[in-house]
């Protein structure tokens, strides 16, 4: 079972964790996972095989709590959320309109046949490099 445990402060975070169910065998923490926070998961849930943190943090994690808990058969890894605004063209669609515009269809008819605007069109094509 996976649970994320998300917090503002390693206080909260660890009043959060008191309440972790001992069958957890994956955990997400939002802040960096110091030995106390490490205890703390395994105090409480022992069949935790994987632990998860922001990859921004974990470049900050102590050496020697990566080994301990390499040690004790537990994977600990940065596991990243999507940030920022989603795109709002999928792959497939920005491929189609690369594949169009190299047969030569003109940018006008690619808007009209995709229903994206031509602006948009343009846009995709000088950012892809296609030309």
């Amino acid at each position: 079972m996976r649970v994320e445990v998300k917090a503002r402060n390693v206080p909260e975070l660890l009043r959060k964790l008191r309440n972790l169910d001992e069958n957890v065998t994956e955990v997400y923490v939002n802040l960096r996972p110091t030995a106390e926070i490490v205890v703390a998961i395994l105090d409480r849930a022992p069949n935790v095989r994987r632990i998860s943190c922001p990859p921004s943090l974990y470049p900050k994690v102590s050496r020697r709590v990566i080994e301990a808990l390499s040690q004790l058969g537990i994977e600990l890894v940065p596991e990243g959320y999507p940030r920022g605004r989603p795109r709002k063209y999928d792959e497939g669609t920005v491929r189609k309109v690369r594949t169009l515009f190299r047969e030569g269809v003109p940018a006008r008819e690619i808007s009209a046949r995709t229903g994206i605007p031509l602006r948009t069109v343009y846009y995709l094509i000088e950012r892809n490099g296609v030309e």
